[in-house]
C-alpha cells in the first residue's frame, strides 16, 4: 500500500473545500493508496507534466507523482481541469 503525502498548497485546497469535493478527494486518496497506476479516472501525462500521473475527479484534477522505492504518492497540485494544464 502506497503512501499519500499531499504538497502545503494541496493540503491547504482540503481543507478549506467543501464537505462534498472532501469526501470525493478522500476517496481519490484511499484509490491511490491501493494502486497509484490503475483506473478509469488515472492517465500518464505527457509535456510539461511528463512522469505525473492525473487523477479526474469531476472538473477538478488530481496531479501526483508516484515513488515506488517509497512507497509513496506526492500530490502536486489539485485545480480545475482549465487551470491545471497551463
Amino acid at each position: 500500500m502506497y503512501r499519500v503525502e499531499l504538497s502545503r498548497e494541496t493540503q491547504r485546497f482540503f481543507e478549506r473545500c467543501g464537505p462534498a469535493i472532501a469526501r470525493k478527494l478522500a476517496r481519490c486518496f484511499a484509490a491511490l493508496e491501493r494502486n497509484p497506476r490503475a483506473g478509469n479516472n488515472v492517465k500518464a501525462l505527457k509535456g510539461h507534466w511528463a512522469g505525473s500521473y492525473r487523477y479526474r475527479l469531476g472538473d477538478l484534477r488530481v496531479v501526483y507523482t508516484i515513488n515506488d522505492q517509497a512507497v509513496a504518492v506526492f500530490v502536486i497540485t489539485i485545480a480545475k481541469r482549465s487551470d491545471v494544464y497551463e
